[in-house]
């Protein structure tokens, strides 16, 4: 085959790799805004729905150490496959489920799908490109990841409000039909790589310690951080966690090769990686937060707002993979930091005076910051990674950052709820209720229910209400500015560790594998 058809087939894997990827992580937040109409059709309480995003992060996390092990044992183009059927048959299943229980089951397999597509893709990518061009293929790549949990609202509150609430779901039937017949044409099986030793120990705690530190991170803020419940997961994920880093460390074949920390770019890389997580799945969540349940927008108005950040966010992927390709990560990184810090600090002046307009012109620089940034960090710690072991090393970063995003919305919603509570009280105790406003406030309140023939205790009662009602909305707003000073600091901390990277075009010190081609 000769160059230019070689370069045509990768650029064509590149475009198999983003489809699956887009749908998988899409599905992670389109959902969101068809629950309340599930809540009403399946007839199911907040508690029982929240299960149909449990299940889903929580599949995602526990599934996804075990993918770099599947792709070199069963081959990367065949797991690829499987994994992509199974999203699509999970999809299917979402789509034409009757109840709560259906729902979580028909997620639960969209999710085993999902968490091996995601981590396997990035891997693919590394094996079909060469290190030199890798950084504007990850950029390509990135586009997905970053623009799906912002498109993800925008499309889903379409198809709530104006259409059908299952075609969320069904919207990815044809689409990975297509995807499953390219991937089928296009992608190249690799060579298979059988272990000498299978790491039963390894995948069992991984997917315990996962399972248990995850669901503790999503109903930590329901339950109490200190309720029985809560403390029995934390206990039970440190000491299968502790029982899994021993193992990794000593066992010939680990499920996920804890010995790649050693190297101090990747880790550095994935730190990094993981507080940028952290700062956007933060803000993806705060913001729907504030337009929705405080200023009262619809999921239509929020997706449309937070849109041309998603937007920004594709545009500079690519962009800032050609810069990675020709001048190394550090500068890079170091000027999407700068943005993502300055936008994120700015962001908690945001109130409900604040222009619309305005919101999504911080968010649209936020936005492009994080396109500067997340696939440089990201390619400047794989590119020193042996190529035998990209698929672990990939699997590594996605489970580490997995948790990490998990673990920020457990932390933004805690502050939030504090913060709420500590702006609410300050504030309560600060009304004048013989200030002139709540005279005039109480007075006109008395026209109306004199109008009305109601009483004086109701009309006192419900000026009360009114303000209660107003204090708490002005303390939501603050809790969530002080949650984005939180995120600030991430940025900040991500943005001094990022003067450490070192130039990301040297090519990985080659290393004798430990595993058996065959």
């Amino acid at each position: 085959m000769n160059k230019p058809d070689t370069e045509k087939l990768n650029w064509s894997i590149l475009v198999v790799i983003v489809i699956g990827t887009f749908m998988a992580i899409l599905d992670s937040s389109i959902v969101n805004v068809a629950l309340p109409k599930m809540m009403t059709i399946f007839n199911a309480s907040a508690d029982q729905i929240q299960w149909i995003l449990t299940a889903y992060m929580l599949t995602l996390g526990v599934i996804m150490p075990i993918s770099g092990f599947l792709g070199d044992t069963f081959g990367y183009k065949r797991t690829y496959i499987v994994a992509l059927s199974l999203f699509i048959v999970g999809s299917v299943f979402c789509g034409m489920s009757l109840g709560v229980n259906t729902m979580i089951a028909a997620r639960i397999i969209q999710a085993l799908g999902g968490g091996i597509m995601q981590p396997l893709g990035m891997a693919l990518l590394y094996q079909s490109f060469p290190r030199s061009k890798i950084g504007m293929v990850l950029g390509f790549w990135g586009i997905a990841a970053m623009a799906a949990p912002a498109i993800g609202p925008t499309l889903g509150g379409y198809l709530v409000e104006y259409a059908n609430w299952r075609l969320i779901f069904y919207i990815n039937l044809p689409i990975g039909l297509l995807n499953l017949f390219l991937a089928g044409m296009i992608l190249k099986e690799t060579p298979l790589i059988k272990g000498k030793h299978f790491d039963f120990v390894g995948i069992a705690t991984s997917i315990i310690g996962l399972f248990c530190i995850l669901l503790a991170l999503s109903d930590g803020t329901k339950y109490g951080w200190s309720s029985p419940f809560i403390v029995g997961l934390l206990s039970t994920a440190f000491i299968t966690l502790i029982i899994f880093v021993f193992n990794e460390l000593q066992h010939p074949e680990p499920i996920l090769d804890l010995r790649m920390f050693k190297n101090f770019l990747f880790t550095m890389s994935v730190i990094i990686g993981s507080l940028l997580a952290m700062g956007m799945f933060g803000a993806i969540f705060l913001i729907p937060m504030l337009l929705q349940n405080v200023l009262g927008q619809t999921a239509m108005k929020t997706g449309l707002i937070m849109f041309p950040a998603a937007i920004a966010s594709g545009v500079m992927m690519p962009l800032s993979g050609k810069l990675f390709d020709k001048y190394g990560a550090r500068g890079i990184v170091i000027g999407g930091l700068v943005l993502v810090t300055w936008t994120t600090y700015a962001m908690n002046g945001f109130n409900d005076l604040t222009p619309y307009a305005v919101m999504t012109v911080w968010l649209t620089i936020r936005g492009a910051g994080m396109g500067l940034s997340m696939m440089p960090v990201t390619t400047v710690g794989m590119n020193t990674v042996p190529p035998h072991l990209i698929g672990r090393a990939s699997a590594l970063s996605n489970v580490i950052r997995q948790v990490a995003s998990s673990f920020g919305i457990a932390m933004f919603t805690t502050i939030m709820q504090h913060r709420q509570v500590f702006h609410f009280s300050n504030m309560a105790q600060s009304v004048n209720i013989s200030s002139n406003e709540y005279i005039h406030l109480q007075a006109t309140l008395n026209d109306i229910s004199t109008s009305l023939g109601l009483g004086y205790g109701t009309t006192q009662g419900l000026g009360i209400s009114i303000i209660a009602k107003e204090i708490g909305k002005l303390s939501m707003i603050q809790a969530i500015g002080d949650c984005f000073i939180v995120a600030a600091a991430l940025c900040l901390v991500a943005l001094v560790m990022s003067l450490f990277l070192k130039e990301g075009k040297k090519k990985a010190i080659p290393t004798e594998p430990n595993l058996q081609l065959k």
